[in-house]
């Protein structure tokens, strides 16, 4: 009430979004395994997954070989899609994000359906996450795998004083 009403000249001049605003869902594709459980625990189904399964030679000499799902289609309806995010939430690899981009009409209803190359577009525009609180507890994986460098980094330092020690003495 305080505060002059000003139109916003929208095509024009483009709005001041938030934060983490949802927009459209991008797929990071390198980060999807077909695990299914975003198209499973959609409340519309309107997502869409295709794959097939490739036999992966063995990492190791006398190794098993394995096989893996490899993605062949993932399509989002966004003329069904609510928007609730779920599919967003329950990805345990990472490979789906918003996007704050919100201009993406069509004429045809068909044309929303996007497929894994405009899942992939949408990418790009996905913002970084916010920093950490400088206060905060480091997470507990990031902890580990340090204090497991810093292991390695001191029995590495031990083995080289060691060497060193060794060559004084033939000396």
């Amino acid at each position: 009430m305080t505060r002059k009403n000003v139109t916003a000249q929208y095509p024009d001049v483009q709005p001041e979004l938030p934060p983490r605003t949802r927009g459209v869902i991008g797929l990071f594709e390198e980060n999807c395994t077909v695990c299914m459980l975003c198209a499973r625990e959609c409340p519309d189904w309107c997502i869409y997954i295709d794959s097939h399964k490739e036999t992966v030679p063995p990492a190791a000499p006398g190794g098993r070989e394995r096989s893996r799902n490899v993605l062949d289609r993932f399509a989002i309806d966004f003329s069904l899609c609510m928007y609730c995010g779920i599919c967003i939430e329950v990805c345990p690899f990472d490979a789906l994000f918003w996007s704050p981009e919100f201009e993406y009409a069509e004429t045809d209803i068909h044309e929303l359906t996007h497929e894994r190359d405009k899942l992939r577009e949408w990418m790009w525009t996905v913002p970084e996450p916010p920093a950490l609180d400088p206060r905060a507890e480091e997470p507990k994986e990031i902890a580990a795998a340090r204090k497991a460098a810093e292991k390695a980094a001191a029995q590495a330092a031990a083995e080289a004083e060691a060497q060193a020690e060794a060559q004084e003495d033939q000396q």
